[in-house]
């Protein structure tokens, strides 16, 4: 399958944290694509820390919850906490990894509906820094 994964990052060296996500991430399934970086407000939430984000098109056999639990794993490795608060409000993060959306082994998209997992990702078509990275990586797909 084809999983379309967004990584942000506001904290600390950004440019140094995605290329360290991107690393993590083809390491374990043998590479990735890339889209073009943007910058990017923060959605959510207030702060004064802009963010850089990366589309990226992994493929693996994995299966979708199974990914999330990967990507969970990489973002601890790499040293980034929660994204949200005790409140349960967004908050500045060294990394967080999405999964935006994914395509099974035929280029079909599939859609998921869990409380732990909804694809494609519910604000895909809110968030700019979602949409035109994703746009880059599949752009024969209309949404």
């Amino acid at each position: 399958m084809r999983y379309y994964l967004n990584i942000g990052t506001n904290l600390g060296n950004r440019l140094e944290n995605l290329h360290r996500a991107m690393a993590a991430l083809s390491a374990g399934c043998g590479g990735c694509m890339a889209s073009h970086i943007m910058q990017s407000e923060p959605w959510g939430f207030e702060s004064q820390h802009q963010f850089l984000n990366v589309g990226v098109a992994i493929d693996t056999a994995m299966a979708p919850h199974d990914v999330l639990d990967w990507l969970h794993h990489i973002e601890r490795h790499l040293g980034s906490a929660s994204h949200r608060d005790e409140n349960g409000h967004y908050i500045d993060r060294l990394v967080d990894i999405d999964i935006m959306a994914i395509d099974d082994e035929h280029g079909r998209p599939v859609n998921i509906n869990t409380p732990t997992l909804q694809v494609p990702h519910p604000h895909l078509h809110d968030r700019p820094f979602f949409l035109t990275p994703y746009r880059q990586l599949r752009p024969q797909h209309s949404i």
